[in-house]
């Protein structure tokens, strides 16, 4: 998403776009885009200054740390963002900044539930199912 500075009337300007999570390199080995990321931003530039609020969503999908399963979740995140203007700036790229919101909020050991009971560490059988026959001693 890029802003030209110079298209920013004094009313501000509201955008709306589609983004490919490709474009953002935003997948790891934990975390992975189930749908296009929703960009909405109001722009506004007031003296030597761009401020850009953004609202970003998506669907995105992961695999439990503890019980191992596929789970997903939309992700919906607000931001302010705010750009220093000078002569030599005609355009500003708001995709690394997109990018670096969406990966901040990214959990460090994603969860299917905070209440998972994980795998049995002896049969491996996921607990959230059930109990398992064998007795740990």
């Amino acid at each position: 998403m890029k802003i030209i500075v110079n298209q920013v009337p004094a009313e501000g300007l509201y955008l709306e776009e589609e983004i490919d999570p490709a474009e953002l390199d935003l997948e790891t080995d934990l975390i992975k885009s189930r749908s296009n990321l929703k960009i909405k931003a109001q722009v506004y530039r007031i003296t030597n200054a761009l401020t850009v609020k953004l609202n970003i969503r998506a669907s995105l999908g992961a695999d439990c740390s503890r019980c191992l399963e596929e789970f997903g979740w939309e992700f919906n995140k607000d931001a302010q963002l705010s750009f220093p203007l000078d002569s030599d700036i005609t355009f500003i790229d708001l995709n690394p900044s997109i990018r670096e919101e969406v990966i901040l909020d990214y959990p460090i050991k994603p969860l299917c539930k905070i209440t998972c009971k994980g795998l049995c560490v002896k049969c491996g059988k996921n607990k959230n199912e059930g109990g398992c026959n064998c007795a740990i001693t």
